[in-house]
């Protein structure tokens, strides 16, 4: 906060609102659904991030940038061929989830997956209508949808942990389909691996700007966990931790899973080399 805006008296709404978003920041919530908040430069975003028996991060990020792209011109009166038009990319059912595997891996002698479905937003109100109908038969309840309208134009995605043979969302979330991350940015949240059993937040599971080359995941132990980016035109082994880009999704992924005896403290998008 700068200090001209700790002096001044004659505080504007926006500022009044930045200061309750700082105080809010403060406060710790524990049951889901909750309230979560990017920082990004001076700007502040609310987004709902239900989680189930998680914690949430709050990490800096930088300002988000515009590109506009320029439009091509004429030429003195000469005529221009006609430009081909492009294909056109297929319409996403929006009937059926896009499914992408996250994670895998062994935790005494059990096997877990972290798995993401997207659901593509829908244009209208019989798509959305049809949408919500196809979320029920895969048991996804879509956050802050009480009619099916309110998907319109929206990016419903849930995060499935299974353990063994039980299988649960963890983490839901309803997003405009215009909605990015820059810079740092990064939301995130902490759950135990084994459902029912040691209650340590040893599964992070959280999603960062498709920019970012590097996420740091920091135990209580004291050791960390580094996840680099997937090489382009390489796929990485889901036992491996990695950033990874999901189908359908405006973010790209990461998990980080802490050793034994320990658990999460933090997580942050770090420089590679850092």
């Amino acid at each position: 906060m700068s200090a001209d805006r700790e002096t001044s008296h004659d505080m504007t709404n926006s500022d009044i609102s930045l200061l309750l978003a700082d105080a809010a920041d403060e406060v710790e919530i524990g049951i889901a659904p909750y309230q979560a908040v990017i920082r990004g430069g001076r700007r502040r975003r609310a987004r709902r991030w239900a989680v189930a028996a998680a914690t949430a991060l709050v990490l800096a990020g930088s300002s988000a940038t515009l590109a506009v792209a320029g439009l091509p011109g004429g030429d003195g009166g000469r005529v221009a061929p006609a430009a081909t038009q492009p294909s056109q990319t297929p319409k996403a059912d929006v009937s059926a989830p896009q499914r992408t595997t996250l994670a895998t891996g062994t935790d005494q002698g059990t096997k877990w997956q972290v798995t993401l479905d997207v659901w593509s937003p829908p244009g209208n109100e019989a798509e959305a209508e049809a949408q919500m109908s196809a979320m029920a038969l895969y048991g996804e309840n879509p956050p802050d949808a009480d009619k099916a309208s309110d998907l319109i134009g929206k990016i419903t995605y849930f995060v499935h942990r299974t353990y063994g043979e039980k299988s649960s969302p963890v983490m839901e979330n309803t997003v405009p389909k215009s909605d990015t991350l820059s810079g740092t940015d990064l939301m995130s949240g902490a759950l135990p691996l084994k459902p029912g059993g040691d209650k340590a937040e040893r599964l992070l599971i959280g999603y960062v700007a498709k920019t970012a080359q590097r996420v740091t995941c920091t135990w209580k132990d004291g050791t960390a966990t580094q996840v680099e980016r997937e090489p382009s035109n390489t796929t990485v082994s889901t036992d491996e931790p990695a950033i990874r880009s999901a189908d359908g999704s405006p973010y790209d992924w990461f998990v980080c899973v802490a050793p034994k005896g320990t658990a999460y403290k933090s997580a942050e998008v770090t420089l590679p080399g850092a």
